[in-house]
């Protein structure tokens, strides 16, 4: 049974899968371009993530979420190569597209590419909540869960 979330009742869905990807994958191609010649920031963004998906698994295996009533499947032009035409609906607590932004935005370094990488978690949170791909408590807790992994990965990198 789907959760009761108050902001998804009032939030019409639409489908805004191309602009969650023209966000997600230029982010993810600046991230690399970030760490390649910064083997700490690599590192600690490595532990992060991998954190990251240790404890999505976890969480999506302890609580499994019923999807939103009004949920638009993600179209990403990628997913087919590894999902086939299967559709994960399950993958709800909490948010990897929204915890892995931010997770970037605290391993660079520079204060203007934080910004930009917190201002581009933001815009991607909210369409996800436009695309009804996540509940809200899904996209809140998200920053919460990359802040704990980016701390574990930094004090890994530091040993």
């Amino acid at each position: 049974m789907p959760i009761n979330d108050w902001l998804l009742n009032v939030l019409p869905a639409y489908d805004v899968s191309t602009y969650i990807f023209l966000i997600l994958y230029p982010s993810s191609a600046f991230v690399f371009w970030k760490i390649r010649g910064n083997s700490s920031m690599c590192i600690t963004f490595l532990w992060g993530y991998i954190f990251m998906c240790l404890a999505r698994m976890v969480t999506i295996t302890l609580i499994p979420l019923d999807p939103p009533r009004q949920i638009i499947h993600l179209e990403d032009p990628f997913s087919i190569i590894f999902y086939g035409t299967h559709v994960i609906t399950k993958d709800l607590f909490f948010s990897g597209h929204t915890a892995s932004l931010f997770l970037v935005g605290l391993c660079v370094e520079n204060k203007r590419d934080k910004r930009i990488m917190f201002a581009a978690t933001a815009v991607l949170a909210i369409l996800l909540l436009i695309q009804h791909v996540h509940y809200t408590a899904d996209v809140i807790a998200a920053p919460f869960f990359s802040y704990l992994f980016w701390s574990l990965g930094k004090t890994i990198s530091r040993i």
